[in-house]
């Protein structure tokens, strides 16, 4: 059974910072391993639809940003640990938001194409303005 367990979330000031982890279990089958799957951060605010906040290649060698969080995340993973992070500084009201982890067997640009096949729970950070 697919787990990812976000963790990390809270509430902030604006500017401030906070670090997400995702940690995934599960996805070993088939022969795969966590170092198989594209992972990826989405975010939704009340009222809006689910966005793409960030997504890192298998081997962490290629990221991608959404416009209105690039120069202020930053996503990494530790193939060693099965997790995934989101670095977020300066962070402004508007990432108000429930943070999803999202797990693909794609590669990262077919990610951006066809989507992700596991999610998390989610955490929410709230910034305060």
């Amino acid at each position: 059974q697919v787990q990812l367990v976000e963790s990390g979330g809270g509430l902030v000031q604006a500017g401030g910072s906070l670090r997400l982890s995702c940690a995934a279990s599960g996805l070993t089958f088939s022969g795969l391993t966590f170092n198989s799957y594209t992972m990826g951060w989405f975010r939704q605010a009340p009222g809006k639809e689910r966005e793409f906040v960030a997504a890192i290649s298998r081997i962490g060698g290629t990221t991608y940003y959404a416009d209105l969080v690039k120069g202020r995340c930053t996503i990494s993973r530790d193939n060693a640990k099965n997790t995934v992070y989101l670095q977020m500084n300066n962070l402004k009201s508007e990432d108000t938001a429930v943070y999803y982890c999202a797990a693909t067997p794609r590669n990262i640009r077919d990610s951006l194409l066809h989507g992700y096949d596991y999610w998390g729970q989610g955490t929410q950070v709230t910034v305060s303005s």
